[in-house]
């Protein structure tokens, strides 16, 4: 197509319009670009070539499949109870039950714990702890990110409507609030947690294993921390029924009490490298390194990328990657986009 062809435009407007006119409708222009992320057309849900429509809510993006990593965890625990079952005999230290012993032991091995009450005792069982501690650790990575956060992000409306109780505030308010405090708000729920799950466990210890206040405290804390040292640990059938639950939940939690750790960290320095970028002032050299297509001058466009490419939020190689589609979506090499444009490279 010649480069004099006549174009579309995208966004409608006259001609002669004055210059503060084409600033707010490139303002309005720009500002369209903050529904992207929530538009109704889902990528990778087609009928065809044609987007399937559907409503986005900001909590869908952030819910993994739960029923998947609950499928896993059954399997490893069902195939890991099985075999241990199997050569229990194999295995030496304080026995309960065949089939609760094989899924605690299943349980100490794959949250490292490795308390040394029940052992390996052959070449056998040993070969059988080593394969499953690595697929055990492989799947705690998986439960971390997965189901973890599928039942935090569930508690997190309620979180927030809690904490905002005294405050007269619509749904609006309160899911913009936890889109922006997102990872403060998982950090105080699974601290919350954690705290519950602390006290639960050295109350259950002094009351069913018969351990002093320390000595529960104690194997608390070297259980949630993996240490497992092993001179405390759980005893008896009704101990190590609890300690199938608590400790999988106990070391996912305050794995998770970390995670949250340092990505507050990150998001705090980033939130300073951002105002740092919003306040300082603007020099020359700012301007020719803004200056994208080398006019001369810099426009709305070119100040946005600039801006946020100090901020970290987007690369060079990402700007790369868009200018290229954008090339190629240019058919007719004149630098903007027109319906002709998408029309003839669907074509082709």
């Amino acid at each position: 197509m010649a480069n004099n062809a006549v174009k579309v435009p995208l966004l409608s407007g006259s001609a002669d319009v004055t210059q503060k006119a084409k600033w707010q409708l490139n303002k309005r222009r720009l500002l369209r670009s903050r529904s992207a992320p929530g538009t109704d057309l889902v990528p990778g849900e087609t009928n065809g070539n044609k987007p399937m429509p559907r409503t986005v809510s900001i909590f869908q993006n952030f819910h993994p499949s739960f029923k998947r990593v609950a499928i896993y965890l059954a399997i490893y625990l069902g195939v890991g109870a099985l075999i241990f079952y199997l050569v229990r005999n194999q295995i030496r230290g304080l026995k309960t039950d065949g089939i609760l012993d094989a899924i605690y032991f299943s349980i100490v091995t794959m949250t490292t714990v490795g308390y040394g009450d029940l052992v390996p005792n052959s070449d056998l069982t040993k070969l059988l702890a080593c394969a499953f501690v690595f697929s055990g650790m492989a799947l705690m990575g998986l439960i971390l990110s997965k189901a973890a956060d599928y039942l935090v992000e569930k508690q997190e409306f309620l979180l927030v409507k809690a904490m905002r109780m005294h405050q007269k505030v619509g749904p609006y308010e309160m899911l913009k609030d936890l889109e922006t405090n997102k990872t403060r708000y998982k950090f105080f729920l699974v601290f919350f947690l954690l705290l519950i799950l602390i006290i639960a466990g050295t109350i259950f210890l002094v009351t069913v294993e018969k351990l002093d206040f320390v000595d529960a405290f104690y194997c608390v804390c070297s259980t949630l921390t993996t240490l497992g040292y092993g001179d405390k640990s759980f005893s008896t059938q009704a101990g190590r029924i609890f300690a199938v639950f608590w400790i999988l939940t106990g070391t996912i939690c305050l794995a998770q009490v970390f995670l949250y750790i340092a990505e507050l960290n990150t998001e705090t320095r980033q939130k300073e490298l951002v105002k740092w970028v919003l306040t300082r002032k603007m020099t020359n050299l700012d301007l020719e390194a803004a200056d994208l297509d080398e006019d001369g001058t810099v426009g709305a466009a070119e100040f946005v990328i600039y801006k946020l490419k100090e901020m970290g939020k987007i690369s060079q190689e990402d700007i790369s990657l868009v200018m290229q589609e954008f090339e190629e979506l240019d058919v007719d090499d004149s630098g903007t986009l027109s319906t002709s444009d998408i029309t003839l490279a669907q074509s082709s």
